[in-house]
């Protein structure tokens, strides 16, 4: 069985008795055709493999305490790398003020050049938090835990972060659910990308900023799905004209 995207609005108010994590967006309509158009994407383009937004709520139901639930929606809504998520501690985040966000050191090496920092150097990019129940989260987790400022939140390894997915997996396939996406922690990058360009109309060079993309050709592999995204609101848009009724033929 596949996710039905039918449940965009239920997926974790209905299975984590806590309240949804995900602010649900859209109409069943519109779910059904972003399902088939990343399937489509999927299985005839090179584009990153993603989830949509009900399949992340379903996943983050999956996830059996706050620290894990925390960890993945973080990933959701700021497409962090797993390392640059690790990394992250309390005084990274500022919460207060109408314009919550993050700062994510971008770890991935870069080139050395003009003004460039040297390779293993960590640049810091501000992401932000556009999901206020996000915002919430964030504060409730950080208040609750009392961790000091520069302490790491998550004091765990990227294999266990990979286990905890597969064991979250595992708990859909026991509800019947099979995603068409393996779950890595990278797909959540990947998922936030996508989620920005269809359902937020985010500029190109916005996302490359967000992502902490070197070069714009990092952040365009996004856009091969935009096409068939455009196909599907411009059905009916008809090409044919008719012998008949032709005004350079009826002359």
């Amino acid at each position: 069985m596949q996710i039905a995207p039918l449940a965009h609005g239920q997926a974790l108010g209905h299975l984590h008795p806590g309240g949804p994590l995900v602010r649900p967006a859209g109409s069943p309509e519109q779910w059904r055709v972003a399902t088939a158009l990343r399937n489509l994407a999927i299985a005839h383009t090179d584009a990153p493999r993603y989830l949509l937004a009900h399949e992340v709520g379903a996943v983050l139901a999956m996830l059996p305490d706050l620290q894990r639930r925390f960890l993945v929606a973080t990933l959701w809504n700021t497409g962090a790398r797993i390392n640059e998520a690790l990394a992250l501690t309390p005084a990274d985040f500022e919460l207060d003020g109408q314009c919550p966000f993050v700062a994510l050191r971008t770890l991935k090496q870069r080139r050395r050049g003009k003004g460039r920092p040297r390779a293993g150097e960590a640049v810091k990019r501000l992401v932000p938090l556009l999901d206020p129940q996000y915002a919430q989260l964030a504060r409730e987790y950080l208040s609750t835990f009392k961790l000091a400022r520069g302490a790491q939140i998550w004091p765990v390894t990227d294999q266990t972060v990979r286990n905890w997915l597969k064991e979250a997996e595992g708990g859909l396939r026991g509800r019947g659910i099979n995603l068409v996406v393996a779950l890595t922690p990278h797909v959540f990058r990947h998922s936030f990308a996508m989620h920005h360009l269809l359902q937020g109309n985010t500029h190109i060079k916005r996302l490359q900023a967000y992502l902490g993309h070197r070069s714009l050709r990092s952040t365009e592999v996004y856009t091969a799905v935009l096409a068939l995204d455009a196909a599907a609101s411009e059905i009916g848009l008809s090409f044919s004209v008719p012998i008949e009724g032709n005004p350079l033929l009826s002359r």
